[in-house]
């Protein structure tokens, strides 16, 4: 029988629920929810269709220990006790990638990881009957955080982070990463039946995670992850499988109203490339901001306007937002959706949004305002 591993996912702060909903989807337990952070229960198949399917986190962890610790021989002796030869083989490449330290005694991070790794090099010393380590075989990154005193040992089944799908090699100025924008998208009532534009696309990074959502591709299927390589917990041969199952679930059929526009020639190319690379079909156009208009009812605007960061770009705010704010009050029984820092954006775009949401987009505050339109009549049902 599989060993059953609590495994725990991180993401952006607020959007707990949406990584929660997401991973009952794909058919795994939640054992504990923490800001931040999302814990469940899953085996060697857990981690594999975690890292291809999960759109909102950023790594899927092992929950490989946790226990309190206010000294470092604390945290050493209780490091040293797990059993780190059901991780680690012999010729592991292992080492501290990342130590944070909140409200805790212990607070350096060097000190931290430079204990935690001896700790786990005098255990393994121990099992294995030996006093060097070549460290020339598959990595096996670890990460510590701390928190009010509880350290948790976490085992990084992923690697590079999973907001880098492979398919964005090009990027605009101020990007929204690709997990945040699939966490956005996902607490609004989209569907792929729905109209969508963006009418500030940079990249292109909403239209092309929506429309990797609409045809059900997986957004790990075009990169690699560092567990492939453990073939002392996961079989490569499951990889394998899970990788062509998840092909197979792409449903080439569905032809999504995905539109993205903007005015700057150089970032339309790189929207281009990038859904190019990501394998999605969606119509991207320059076009400004005043010329936004559809025929249709019940569609979507979600985007990352400018937020005027620099003092000199404040000014240019006013009319941008009250120019988006006519074109949304023209279009018939749209939803608007947009990331912002802009604080004034609600008196421009000329109505109160029914919510507002606080989302951190790198270091900056922001707010994610959501404008909903009414819904379409449900279909009749004819028995």
């Amino acid at each position: 029988m599989a060993k059953v591993y609590e495994l725990y996912a991180p993401c952006h702060f607020g959007m707990e629920a949406v990584l929660k909903r997401e991973i009952i989807d794909i058919g795994y337990e939640i054992s504990k929810v923490e800001d931040g952070r999302v814990y469940f229960f899953g085996d060697d198949e857990a981690i594999v269709r975690a890292n291809l399917w999960l759109r909102t986190t950023e790594r899927v962890l092992i929950n490989v220990g946790s226990f309190k610790a206010d000294t470092y021989d604390e945290l050493f002796e209780k490091t040293k006790a797990i059993d780190w030869s059901e991780y680690l083989t012999k010729d592991a490449k292992f080492w501290v990638s990342k130590a944070s330290s909140v409200k805790s005694k212990l607070f350096s991070p060097s000190d931290i990881q430079s204990i935690v790794k001896k700790a786990i090099v005098e255990k393994m010393k121990s099992i294995y009957n030996i006093s060097w380590f070549q460290e020339d075989g598959a990595e096996y990154p670890l990460r510590v955080s701390i928190y009010k005193d509880v350290v948790t040992l976490g085992l990084d089944t992923t690697g590079v982070s999973l907001h880098k799908r492979g398919y964005r090699t090009k990027v605009a100025k101020a990007p929204i990463t690709e997990t945040l924008a699939a966490a956005l998208i996902m607490l609004t009532p989209w569907k792929k039946d729905r109209i969508l534009i963006d009418p500030f696309c940079g990249s292109g990074t909403f239209a092309i995670e929506a429309a990797m959502m609409a045809i059900n591709m997986a957004p790990g299927l075009n990169r690699e992850f560092l567990s492939q390589n453990w073939e002392n917990m996961i079989n490569r041969k499951l990889w394998y499988e899970l990788i062509d199952e998840a092909r197979e679930e792409v449903d080439e059929d569905v032809r999504p109203d995905i539109q993205a526009y903007d005015i700057d020639e150089a970032v339309l190319k790189a929207a281009r490339e990038n859904a190019a690379n990501a394998g999605v079909s969606i119509h991207i156009q320059k076009r400004d901001v005043s010329e936004l208009t559809h025929a249709k009812k019940y569609g979507f605007i979600i985007t990352n306007p400018p937020y005027g960061e620099r003092l000199e770009d404040k000014e240019s705010l006013p009319p941008l937002y009250k120019t988006l704010g006519e074109r949304f009050k023209a279009l018939d029984n749209w939803s608007l959706y947009m990331i912002t820092s802009y604080e004034n954006c609600e008196k421009y775009i000329g109505r109160k949004a029914n919510k507002n949401r606080k989302v951190y987009n790198g270091m900056i505050k922001t707010y994610f305002y959501q404008f909903e339109g009414d819904k379409p009549p449900k279909a009749k049902s004819y028995t």
